[in-house]
């Protein structure tokens, strides 16, 4: 038996196309060293670490058997995609992942064109592979659509309705259902593994079509029957029979860690002539890192972490997070009312439900990647008298727009969202910003909308909510931890649509929203010093607006400044609406505006996102000496005056 070490392969392969000249013998010991390069990468990064190992061979498999990138694979949301730009000549970039100028944490298009669709968000990735699929079919060109979906995603209904309408792409739509968590199938044994090899064989389907068209010859009852008899054989063997009415033509489960038998499966799929086509895959989320097998989150997201032990680089104490405040401050809440239940989106432990969940189980529902249906679903505990909070991200909200307008606003209904991730967050980049609830929300009729400056703020608007049963209200908070400030042990009910006098002056006017706060009384320091007195307010509210403050600031300064974390269309707008229809804007008032720029942000650290977007103390100061065109000598003499 040989001793000798053996070649390097990864070292060997920059693209797919390189991929595809190893041995098959070749690719197990080629799948390790992938591995091992996303772990010893994600080690230096932070990110999505056990989603990326369980799919190490599934994507070794999918780049050697299809022609990808004329084969289109779109990974559904993107964070299991690390093993996939190490193999599309990304290796070289690799351990610049979600940083400043770096790789994204999830597929993108400006990337390479390997990356055929962007994603972040879940349950997208068989409409867009079909997409893909109908069009190619369409033209006459060879190129298959395949997406790789995780049994997670498959709770959104937009997965099935991708599904019910793909039949017309034929053998050109390759659905990969990769299950870690789910276990919807049989146990995956070596039995399953044969059965897969054989009916996904060209000589089955080719039997079996030949089946068909001789079963169009037979009365209608016996052509039914055979139908059915071939259904519940194949689908007591293997199950897949849901997936058999929705029109596809289902194989596995299979193991998604054996090469062996991933290999023969994709080629027959590859060259089926029959389809749709969906692969059951079976993988084990943090498979070969036994830091993250033993993990109860199998290590989803991480932080810098030690390669050798699995220790992750933490953060020195500090304040509390947002949602755990948001979460403690709901438990008490739920204390005192029986009525109030908290409701998320497979989120959990990102909005702080987990936490009340511990305490109120009868009273917690995690429905899973549905933010539609979360919200339907809290519009009718509304109804019937119970106090919803509605736990999501700002961006995750979006995917339920249109039920916060017909299913909540149109009908009144008190539910209360609580919107975590508001604003710029970080290294998840554009995908995941909240940049756009304030603008998305506050348009609509019957809706409050509340941000909080600090973690004390988000406590006084968490019990205002519940305790608001006259409409839908909305609280809005940043990812990330808090300012510091002491947590009330009583809460206030804030008065609905007013705001509060942080800092008094008389030039200089800061309308605030959010926690930008902190750098409004930084800006204000700085303007003091310069000999221009700053007001700052906390206007908490952007819906209704404190119009009786604004007024009052905008006609008593002269010049005033709003500053939110949101798009345009937020509060800038609505207070120079405001201004407009109230004539104050024709009194010659200088009113600047600053918010999110129009664009999407790439990731980055917080504070630097902010300061690109010239939302920090120093563009606070710059759009202020602009609007009074400042200069030193004017201010020292109007102050010797």
């Amino acid at each position: 038996m040989s001793t000798e070490p053996k070649t390097p392969l990864l070292d060997q392969v920059r693209y797919p196309a390189d991929l595809r000249k190893l041995a098959p013998e070749q690719l197990t010991q080629f799948a390790d060293e992938l591995r091992q390069e996303v772990i010893s990468a994600v080690g230096v990064t932070g990110g999505h670490l056990g989603s990326g190992l369980g799919v190490v061979e599934l994507t070794t498999a999918i780049h050697y058997v299809f022609n990808t990138p004329d084969d289109r694979l779109v990974w559904d949301v993107g964070h299991q995609c690390y093993p996939h730009k190490i193999l599309t000549g990304r290796r070289d970039r690799i351990r610049t992942l979600r940083t400043g100028g770096g790789l994204s944490g999830f597929t993108k298009r400006s990337e390479s064109e390997y990356d055929p669709f962007g994603a972040a968000h879940s349950s997208t990735s068989i409409s867009a592979a079909l997409g893909f699929a109908v069009a190619n079919k369409l033209a006459g060109t060879p190129g298959k659509g395949i997406a790789v979906i995780g049994d997670g995603a498959m709770s959104a209904g937009m997965a099935y309705e991708a599904m019910n309408n793909a039949e017309q792409a034929g053998n050109r739509l390759v659905v990969i259902l990769n299950d870690n968590d789910m276990s919807i199938a049989p146990p995956v044994g070596g039995l399953s593994a044969y059965l897969s090899r054989i009916v996904s064989s060209r000589e089955f389907l080719g039997l079996r079509d030949l089946a068909k068209k001789l079963a169009k010859r037979l009365p209608r009852p016996i052509a039914e029957g055979l139908k059915k008899t071939d259904e519940f054989a194949r689908g007591m063997a293997m199950g897949g029979t849901l997936f058999e009415e929705l029109g596809f033509y289902y194989v596995g489960p299979i193991d998604g860690h054996n090469l062996d038998q991933l290999i023969p499966v994709l080629e027959n799929v590859r060259d089926a002539e029959e389809g749709p086509i969906l692969v059951h895959v079976v993988t084990v989320k943090g498979k070969g890192y036994a830091p993250a097998e033993a993990a109860a989150d199998k290590y989803h997201g991480v932080q810098k972490f030690d390669v050798i032990t699995g220790t992750q680089v933490k953060a020195p104490p500090g304040p509390p997070a947002y949602q755990n405040v948001f979460g403690d401050a709901l438990i008490k809440e739920a204390q005192r009312d029986p009525t109030i239940c908290a409701i998320t989106a497979a989120m959990p432990s990102g909005t702080g439900v987990d936490r009340f969940a511990k305490a109120f189980p009868d009273r917690s529902f995690d429905v899973g990647i549905a933010e539609q249906h979360a919200v339907t679903f809290a519009a009718g505990l509304a109804a019937q008298g119970m106090r919803p909070f509605c736990a999501i991200y700002s961006t995750f909200l979006q995917r339920a727009y249109d039920q916060v307008v017909h299913d909540v606003c149109i009908q009144n209904l008190p539910v209360r969202f609580a919107i975590d991730r508001a604003g710029l967050v970080g290294a998840d980049g554009s995908t995941h910003a909240g940049s756009f609830d304030v603008t998305y929300l506050a348009t609509l009729p019957n809706m409050v909308v509340m941000a909080a400056a600090d973690e004390a703020e988000l406590v006084h608007m968490t019990h205002t909510a519940a305790l608001h049963d006259t409409g839908p209200i909305a609280v809005r908070y940043p990812r990330g931890n808090g300012t510091g400030v002491a947590l009330p042990d009583v809460p206030q009910r804030l008065e609905i649509g007013k705001g509060r006098i942080v800092r008094q002056g008389h030039k200089v006017a800061i309308l605030s929203l959010g926690t930008r706060l902190a750098e409004a009384l930084k800006a204000a320091d700085a303007l003091d010093a310069k000999g221009l007195s700053t007001t700052v307010a906390d206007l908490r509210f952007a819906k209704p607006l404190d119009e009786e403050m604004i007024r009052k600031l905008l006609t008593s300064h002269e010049v005033a400044i709003t500053i939110e974390e949101g798009s345009i269309g937020g509060l800038g707008a609505h207070v120079l609406t405001f201004a407009s229809d109230t004539g104050l804007i024709d009194a010659g008032l200088k009113l600047r505006t600053l918010r999110l720029p129009d664009r999407f942000q790439d990731q980055d650290k917080p504070e630097k996102q902010y300061a690109e977007a010239g939302l920090d103390a120093d563009a606070i100061i710059e759009s202020v000496l602009k609007a009074l065109r400042w200069n030193e000598g004017a201010v020292a003499g109007e102050a010797r005056a």
